[in-house]
Order: C-alpha cells, then structure tokens, then sequence
C-alpha cells in the first residue's frame, strides 16, 4: 500500500510539473484566456444599472460582490477537455496515449489542474483593478465561507471537467463532439447564474434549476464566498450525486468507444 502511494503521488507529480512548466509557455496568452472569462464583469455593470432603478431584493453592491465572485469562480471551473480529446481522436494521436499505463483523462486532468495556478495571479490582478475601481465593494469572506468555497471550487470544477469529458466521449462518434457541448453551454449560460444570479429568477423556476447540475458549477461556490445563503448539505449531496451519474456514463462510453476506435483501424 505504502508502495502504491508513493508511486501514485511520484505520477501525479511529475504529470503536474510538467503541465505547469508547459503553461508557463504561454502565460502570455493566459493572460487574454483570463480576459476571455470577463463576461461577468461585463454584465456587473448592466445589472448594477439596473438595480438602481428597479427592485431586485439585492443591492447595488451586492450585485458587484456577485459578479466578482462568479468571476473569480469561473477562473477555477473552465475546461476545454473536450476540443482536446476530439483532436486526439480524429488525428490518431489517442493511440499513443493508450499505449501507457495510464487513463488519457488523467493527462487532461493534469493539464487543467496546473493551468489553474498558471492562471491565477492575472486573475487576482484583475480582481485587485476591480476593487480600486469600486472600493465600497470590498469585504473580506470568513473563515468557514473560504473552506466551503474551496471545497465547492474543487467539485464545481471536477463535475465541469467530467461533465465536458463525458461529452468529449462521442468523439468516437461523431466528428464534431463540441457541437453538443455548444448546444449545452447555452443551459449552462442561464441557468448557472453567470447571467444573472438566481435570486432573480421567479421562485417556480429557481426550484426546478436547483435540482440540475448548472448551479453548482458557478452560482453555489460564488453565493458561498459572498455569504448569501444557500442550502450547503443539498448542494453537496447533489454535486456529489451529478458527479456520480456522469463518471458513471463516461465510463460505459468509453468502454463503447474504445471498440469504434479499434474497429476504425487505430
């Protein structure tokens, strides 16, 4: 066992240091993929204008502390896993990877999980200029909202990355996997709260989402960091099970694909 773990934690090691070191390479261009993720900011200001003159139950303030937060959110929970996988698939280059001892996922994993801190400090910059900019919006989360928004960052961010690379799986397929993730990142544009938060959404509809997994990715960790209140042992208890259910269907479609690739001559 001892022996098992040292191993696992030798991999996991070098598979991260290397994907950070390969980041590195392109810090410049993080710098605009940060930029990219701006959207909430974007629509902060719209939201803000218009809680001045009509009454949406939150404040003008809150609505910066929200944005910003969904912002900083968004920086931990984008993956691009599925143009990845679809690439190796189309081009071939999946064989090579089948030929080690180890998942495929586990490479992509790696490569999301260094790009995090690689990304990092251009997103607390960005945060910082937004803070001078607005200054009365400036709070300081406790101590157990900064656990809880952790804990929720990490399984926002694993049920993003399984959600995506289960889709990623009809590579096998179809030429044009990405096509799906298209069509469900509109549901994840409106009803993750990176367009409005849910708060102003009409209660019915506010009960219905919460059940799907699109809350959880964005609009439950930034409702923690800012302290609005939120059912913490269902949002978990759903992640967790949402999570399952994909891992679960990733699987059996690999299994599936793994055949359609073999049978195609790879």
């Amino acid at each position: 066992m001892q022996r098992f773990l040292r191993r696992t934690f030798r991999t996991a090691s070098t598979l991260l240091s290397v994907y950070y070191a390969y980041m590195l390479e392109y810090r410049a261009e993080l710098l605009f993929w940060v930029l990219s993720g701006s959207l909430p900011l974007i629509l902060m200001g719209v939201w803000v204008q218009a809680s001045q003159s009509s009454n949406f139950g939150i404040s003008p303030t809150d609505f910066i502390r929200y944005f910003l937060a969904v912002f900083f959110v968004r920086q931990f929970t984008v993956v691009w896993v599925i143009w990845e996988f679809e690439r190796e698939v189309i081009e071939g280059k999946l064989s090579f990877r089948l030929l080690q001892p180890l998942d495929p996922g586990w490479h992509h994993l790696a490569s999301h999980f260094a790009e995090r801190f690689a990304r990092l400090p251009f997103a607390i910059a960005l945060i910082g200029l937004f803070f001078w900019l607005y200054p009365q919006a400036i709070w300081i989360p406790s101590l157990p909202n900064l656990l809880l928004c952790f804990l929720t960052l990490v399984l926002a961010f694993i049920l993003r990355f399984v959600t995506q690379y289960t889709f990623a799986m009809f590579a096998f397929w179809l030429e044009r996997a990405y096509a799906i993730e298209q069509f469900w990142f509109l549901f994840y544009l409106f009803l993750s709260g990176m367009i409005a938060p849910l708060e102003v959404f009409p209660p019915i509809v506010r009960n219905i989402v919460m059940w799907t997994p699109f809350p959880y990715m964005i609009s439950f960790p930034a409702s923690i960091l800012i302290g609005l209140p939120v059912n913490v042992e269902r949002g978990f208890l759903i992640m967790i099970d949402w999570i399952i259910i994909f891992w679960l269907l990733n699987r059996w479609l690999w299994r599936k694909g793994l055949k359609q690739y073999s049978g195609m001559g790879a």
